[in-house]
């Protein structure tokens, strides 16, 4: 089976060439792209496309590789000892299996999405290696090797919040997920909203792809946040002839709260509205 989308995710032909070659070559695929285009939901809809069981490892800044693999509870043991526990004998009870143990160990194929790898320590990554590499890992407790029964389809996300060791890059099959253009983002729109009004959707557009091509902006919209705005502007009945006509005197469109996401991007929009009422005086 090849990836091709599904019918709640519009995938380009090079994100579907990009997926299916990963798994031909075997490798994990690295996916980068700004916040809010997709690329954690790509996994859900490999998943869902392949038919494959979804396992996710979400990333924070306190991730340790290890955790991936497995963790020892050496303070539960020393607490059962005292306590005279007969389940001490067993080292194994204290051994928490990390998400790529569940997918090594699994009787069938798996889609393991490492999710925003890069907010992790800058070693992070190559802790990963002889894993990635190998398929397998040594628990040290148990004396055991963890094979992987079947080899795990792996989707790494980036936000390129800082960059990733070479010895990483060379292991992965990389893909940057392009922000969509229009006639893309109106396929998006078709997925979430079939029933919306097309003179809605235009104008809101133009609104939106303005927006983004304000030089300074600290966030540009994103994908998700245009699909937000686009349910509120339903949910309000809000014409789309009030967009179409919009005062340029007035930059903030209504229910910008969905778009823009900090004051400099607000304020940036209320100068321009500004410089424009003094030209137009």
């Amino acid at each position: 089976m090849k990836f091709e989308g599904t019918a709640t995710y519009v995938a380009t032909d090079d994100l579907q060439l990009a997926v299916n070659a990963a798994v031909t070559l075997e490798r994990p695929l690295l996916i980068k792209g700004e916040p809010g285009t997709g690329k954690t939901l790509l996994a859900e809809e490999v998943s869902a496309s392949l038919g494959k069981r979804l396992i996710q490892w979400h990333i924070k800044s306190t991730t340790k590789a290890q955790q991936g693999l497995y963790e020892y509870d050496a303070v539960s043991r020393l607490r059962d000892s005292q306590l005279g526990d007969e389940k001490v004998h067993d080292i194994s009870n204290y051994i928490k299996k990390g998400k790529m143990w569940e997918a090594f160990e699994s009787e069938e194929q798996t889609v393991l999405l490492i999710d925003e790898v890069d907010k992790a320590d800058i070693e992070f990554p190559n802790d990963l290696l002889v894993e990635l590499d190998k398929m397998e890992f040594f628990v040290y407790e148990t004396g055991e090797t963890i094979k992987a029964k079947h080899r795990p389809i792996i989707i790494i996300t980036s936000n390129n919040e800082k960059e990733l060791p070479d010895a990483f890059l060379r292991r992965c099959f990389f893909h940057f997920i392009n922000f969509p253009d229009r006639e893309t983002m109106i396929k998006i729109i078709d997925v979430h909203y079939p029933e919306i009004q097309q003179n809605l959707v235009k104008e809101a557009l133009e609104i939106f792809f303005d927006i983004r091509t304000i030089p300074g902006m600290k966030k540009k919209p994103s994908t998700s946040e245009l699909i937000d705005w686009l349910k509120l502007l339903m949910a309000d009945d809000i014409p789309d002839e009030i967009l179409k006509d919009r005062d340029n005197s007035k930059a903030i469109p209504p229910l910008y709260g969905a778009l823009l996401k900090n004051e400099q991007d607000v304020h940036m929009l209320e100068r321009l509205a500004f410089m424009h009422r003094r030209e137009n005086r």
